[in-house]
C-alpha cells in the first residue's frame, strides 16, 4: 500500500512542470522531479515539517518548497494526501485559487 497519494490534478502539474522543463534540458526535468518524489516521501514519515499558509487557504494544508515548487499536501491524512505542485512565484491569488479547485 503506498503511503503517499497524489490528486489527479497534482500529477497534471507534475506532468506540465516536467514537460516544460524538458524542452530545454530532459536530465535536468527528470531530476527535478525526482526531487519532488523524495520530498514527499519524506513527508510521510514526518508530515507537519511543512509550514502553513492562511494567506492561501483555510484548508488543513501544509506546503514545502522543491527548488521553486511549492507542494501543497494534507499532513493528517493517511496515506499522505498530495493536493497540487505550483510554481512558487505565481500570485497567491492564483495559487489560492487552484487550492480552491481541488478538493
Amino acid at each position: 500500500m503506498s503511503r503517499y497519494r497524489l490528486h489527479l490534478e497534482a500529477y497534471a502539474d507534475l506532468d506540465k512542470i516536467r514537460g516544460y522543463i524538458a524542452q530545454d534540458n530532459p536530465d535536468a526535468a527528470d531530476r527535478l522531479i525526482t526531487e519532488i518524489f523524495d520530498a514527499v516521501r519524506a513527508l510521510v514519515d514526518s508530515p507537519h515539517i511543512g509550514h502553513q499558509r492562511p494567506d492561501l487557504t483555510s484548508k488543513p494544508l501544509r506546503f514545502i518548497n522543491v527548488r521553486e515548487y511549492l507542494i501543497a499536501y494534507a499532513p493528517n491524512l493517511k496515506p499522505l494526501w498530495v493536493v497540487a505542485v505550483i510554481h512558487a512565484r505565481r500570485s497567491p491569488r492564483m495559487i489560492a485559487a487552484i487550492l480552491r479547485e481541488q478538493e
